[in-house]
């Protein structure tokens, strides 16, 4: 299988709603979470029998960050796609252990493992390693650096709810632009430095630092800079680009061993594809009418465009592609 990397650009978007966030109204009187609950109410009605199920015995405390996440995994947060792009690791341990585990474990099932077992804790380990030499997740979070130093209620805010996903999700890795005061003969000045870290005993651990020749961020466009600065960190052949509005299902990551092979094909006689659009699921369509119509139009530009100018037109070799759901 190809190996391939996501990569996923980050600035001051939520993270993880907090509890007063929740309750806050806007004009209209509204709070996020009872809008919620309006959308969803099949889904609140379930979530509430788990979570005040006495045999579980959660206390009010543990409640509270349970409707934390289910709000932000129903929102446009950064914890809901690096969630869903996580989906991709779970899948590849699964096509491991469906692949060289022995046919009793497999008569067994999946989630029969038992980790007190020695063939099966090895099967875990060996399904592990071998998921995270294919697939790689880097979130480039610009001002990770300075919310981790700053004294706002919400960048502080947003400084732990990002190393506790990188706490959560041990594969996942975090870009950031650091800024630090150097003296260069005898002056004072600003140096800038690409930095990758990862979540290791309730901190962050730096793996890496590249030397920048200037503000990457004031040199072009804030989104586009964000994601060029950190590329160098991402490993494989292939690049899934994510932005952070996205998901991502566990039935999608099951197909991406099969879509990556599609690089290795040679389509109508030319040369292998280089690009590889994908179809988006626009989740936002049923919330309102200018939703719905947004819905439809990436539909119609993304996938109903990129076949046409693909197969008939021959228009390149992977078709009509959109930025964010390109490889």
């Amino acid at each position: 299988m190809t190996k391939k990397c996501v990569l996923t650009p980050y600035f001051k978007e939520e993270v993880l709603y907090s509890k007063d966030e929740l309750n806050r109204e806007n004009e209209d009187g509204i709070t996020i979470l009872f809008y919620l609950q309006q959308i969803y109410p099949d889904e609140w009605e379930n979530f509430e029998k788990r979570i005040y199920d006495p045999k579980y015995g959660y206390t009010e405390k543990v409640r509270t960050e349970f409707v934390r996440e289910w709000v932000s995994y129903r929102g446009q947060t950064l914890s809901r796609t690096v969630r869903g792009m996580m989906y991709y690791k779970q899948a590849l341990e699964l096509q491991y252990f469906l692949d060289y585990a022995k046919d009793g474990d497999l008569f067994g099932g999946y989630r029969t493992i038992d980790t007190n077992n020695k063939n099966h804790r090895n099967i875990m380990k060996e399904a592990s390693a071998w998921a995270d030499i294919k697939f790689t997740y880097v979130v480039s979070c610009q001002i990770y650096g300075t919310q981790k130093v700053s004294t706002d209620a919400r960048e502080r805010s947003c400084y732990k709810n990002i190393l506790n996903l990188m706490l959560t999700y041990p594969s996942l890795r975090v870009a950031y632009i650091d800024v630090r005061e150097e003296t260069i003969n005898g002056k004072s000045e600003k140096v800038y430095y690409s930095v990758l870290v990862k979540g290791w005993d309730e901190f962050d651990e730096e793996i890496y630092r590249i030397k920048l020749p200037g503000p990457p961020a004031e040199i072009g466009e804030g989104k586009p800079e964000n994601q060029n600065h950190a590329i160098i960190f991402t490993r494989g052949e292939a690049l899934q680009t994510i932005d952070m509005n996205q998901d991502n299902y566990l039935e999608e990551a099951f197909k991406m061993r099969n879509v990556l092979a599609e690089f290795l094909k040679t389509h109508h006689g030319q040369r292998k594809p280089t690009i590889l659009g994908l179809r988006e699921h626009i989740f936002t369509g049923s919330v309102s009418s200018l939703a719905w119509f947004m819905s439809n139009q990436e539909t119609s530009f993304v996938t109903i465009g990129q076949r046409i100018l693909a197969n008939p037109l021959r228009e390149g070799c992977g078709g009509f592609t959109s930025e964010d759901s390109g490889y």
